[in-house]
């Protein structure tokens, strides 16, 4: 049986290093449009990184935003849904957070936009537009934020990830989709998978038709979800050990050669 919907992480699966869409892969997600198979791009991005490539993507249909967060309407250039972190745990986290590893710092991710505080990784050129608020988290925190994130100048990520997890986890969900230190939290409960499981739902799918590809930490609760789930060939040890199956790596082409394979396209 064929899967009647495709979920691929975008950095690292479907895009190659370069954040580029080929012409390749391009043609692979319109053949699946002529079939009716929707694709749900499932993607740690915010929304604010996702601007140039809604052309590259076929301009239509949902994606998965923010590691779960928000749904976003393509077509409508709108957020569909957003399932946000509400002010009094986004305070409480960042207090235990404080308390528990100093030097922690952090920056949201909101339905409106990006904030963050003065010393969270400002050498990124990213931080350095002026119009990005500015101030401690108790002061930007509002109802809006679908993603929390925390980084560490100096503790090495492994060590930053689990000790966060271990202060932190009862509060929000986290996980990471860098090399760097920096945890990535949304709602309690909230991955890509529990959003795609609600979408798939709405459309009639269950999670044996669905088809996954993802490469990072953050995927692990989507391919363990989908009924047929595939790392990429330079996935994280964690996802490589955890998918049904291995795609080519994402400068090869890897989603796309799967899916031609899968629906047996024929594109020219």
């Amino acid at each position: 049986m064929r899967p009647r919907l495709v979920a691929t992480d975008l950095d690292g699966t479907l895009l190659h290093t370069d954040g580029t869409v080929t012409d390749r892969t391009r043609a692979v997600l319109t053949a699946l449009d002529e079939l009716g198979v929707p694709v749900v791009f499932t993607t740690g991005r915010p929304i604010r990184w996702m601007e140039t490539l809604w052309a590259d993507v076929g301009g239509h249909g949902l994606a998965i935003c923010s590691n779960g967060g928000i749904v976003y309407d393509v077509a409508a250039h709108e957020v569909a849904r957003a399932l946000t972190i509400d002010v009094d745990t986004l305070v409480a986290v960042g207090r235990l957070l404080r308390q528990a590893i100093p030097g922690t710092t952090f920056a949201l991710e909101k339905t409106t936009g990006f904030a963050r505080e003065e010393a969270f990784m400002p050498r990124l050129n990213v931080n350095a537009t002026r119009d990005i608020p500015l101030g401690d988290l108790e002061s930007i925190a509002d109802e809006t934020v679908v993603k929390l994130l925390a980084r560490h100048e100096d503790i090495a990520p492994e060590t930053f990830w689990d000790r966060a997890e271990e202060v932190i986890g009862h509060l929000v969900t986290t996980t990471w989709s860098s090399v760097g230190t920096l945890v990535e939290m949304s709602a309690v409960g909230v991955t890509k998978a529990t959003t795609l499981a609600t979408l798939a739902a709405e459309m009639g799918i269950s999670a044996d038709q669905v088809i996954a590809f993802g490469d990072m930490p953050n995927d692990l609760p989507l391919l363990a979800w989908a009924g047929t789930s595939y790392a990429m060939a330079n996935a994280h040890p964690d996802v490589l050990a955890l998918a049904d199956h291995v795609a080519p790596r994402n400068d090869e082409d890897g989603v796309a050669a799967v899916l031609t394979e899968v629906f047996d396209l024929s594109l020219g």
